[in-house]
């Protein structure tokens, strides 16, 4: 039987209990490798998207102490500054681990008192987000409409008696190991303890010298514990001619992108279903060969970003109407999380199925993608379903909370 891998410590003697311990962390888990790193060491210096490779090699080029990597967060708005830094010290881990074997990362002590969910209030409430929806239906349905698809969220703002643990999040969402799982500050350390945490299902983009790959998921559809059920949803998905269409503009869409920096371009595997726990997609994964192999994943970001998964159809006209039709900034949700180094290599995971916490304070986020034959009450049922993952890592009962 193949055994997990023990992480071994950052630093000799290194304690869970250690002042490092307090340093702002960053993980990025999937099924076979766990990416740990420790401290701030230096900050990328803000500015839009379109500057963001060129920023990215001046550090390099200026910094030639500490880790040769930076890590972090891209908000959605492109416009905005993504929040990336160097860290202290990094550990990547092949294999099967457990989160609790990270140096300062174990599970929380036990209190006697457990951490109770005061309040969860819809940001907006599900009659106003249907309203959203039909909105852009109307939109895509109006005479010469430029807009072919639009993707709405909607949030659920948390409150609790005590701080969130941040490692007993990651370690109930890494309990399902189709889904990366993520933690990332979003600040300087000295300015406050937002996290980004949260458990992806999708590949935005990933690039290792010449090899360039991603692995864009639109159509989803809610997993149900009886096997028929549960079957009968992801034929349902299958045959979608509304799902499927909706898929085809996202991988057309990061192909025509991608094509004229490749040799090679190919989806060899084709449209194939995709589970995580809670939710069925449609998932297409794109391989290519890049013609020039210096060029950087942080490029390829700036490209892709935000593709028509999160965005919509035509890209400008979505992002135009998404300011327009929800009432909170989504800041980095349905951006991206990950890492890029100093010889342009770097791997990017579009940041959905997330939350923002900060102490006893959380904003869970949740979308779906509207297309002609889409409904209102279609889609509050899809965003009910994809907020599931995150609930459970919670605690929270969404029945109860009318979720």
């Amino acid at each position: 039987m193949e055994m997990p891998t023990s992480l071994a410590r950052l630093d000799e003697g290194m304690s869970p209990q250690s002042s490092n311990s307090k340093k702002p962390f960053y993980i990025l888990k999937t099924s076979g490798e766990t990416f740990f790193s420790l401290g701030q060491n230096a900050i990328l210096e803000e500015g839009p998207q379109s500057t963001l490779s060129d920023r990215t090699a001046r550090f390099f080029q200026q910094r030639q102490d500490g880790p040769d990597i930076l890590v972090g967060a891209l908000p959605f708005d492109s416009a905005q500054s993504a929040f990336l830094y160097q860290p202290e010290r990094v550990l990547r881990v092949q294999g099967k681990h457990n989160l609790g074997h990270v140096p300062g990362f174990g599970a929380s002590a036990s209190s006697a008192e457990p951490n109770r969910i005061l309040s969860v209030i819809a940001d907006p409430v599900p009659e106003e987000f249907g309203k959203s929806v039909a909105a852009g239906l109307d939109a895509m349905a109006s005479p010469n409409a430029a807009l072919q698809k639009i993707v709405l969220s909607r949030s659920l703002k948390v409150f609790a008696s005590r701080d969130f643990s941040i490692s007993d999040l990651m370690s109930r969402l890494a309990m399902d190991e189709s889904v990366t799982v993520f933690a990332t500050p979003l600040r300087q350390q000295e300015k406050g303890g937002a996290m980004l945490v949260g458990a992806t299902p999708e590949l935005l983009v990933e690039k290792r010298g010449n090899h360039i790959a991603s692995h864009p998921l639109a159509g989803s559809v809610k997993r149900h514990k009886n096997t028929a059920e549960d079957r009968c949803a992801a034929d349902s998905l299958w045959n979608s001619d509304k799902d499927r269409r909706e898929h085809a503009m996202v991988v057309e869409s990061i192909m025509d992108l991608l094509n004229p920096y490749c040799l090679e371009l190919s989806a060899p595997e084709g449209m194939a279903l995709r589970a995580t726990a809670s939710m069925w997609h449609l998932g297409t994964k794109i391989v290519g060969r890049l013609k020039d192999a210096s060029a950087s994943s942080e490029h390829f970001v700036s490209l892709l970003h935000p593709t028509p998964a999160v965005c919509g159809v035509p890209r400008a006209t979505a992002q135009g109407m998404i300011s327009e039709l929800e009432a909170y900034k989504r800041d980095f949700y349905a951006g991206a999380v990950g890492w890029c180094d100093s010889a342009g290599d770097g791997r990017w995971f579009v940041s959905i199925r997330c939350a923002e916490v900060e102490g006893a304070n959380a904003r869970l986020y949740a979308g779906a993608g509207v297309v002609p034959g889409s409904t209102p009450q279609g889609e509050v049922a899809e965003t009910a379903a994809k907020f599931r993952a995150m609930l459970d890592a919670f605690g929270i009962d969404g029945d109860r909370f009318g979720i």
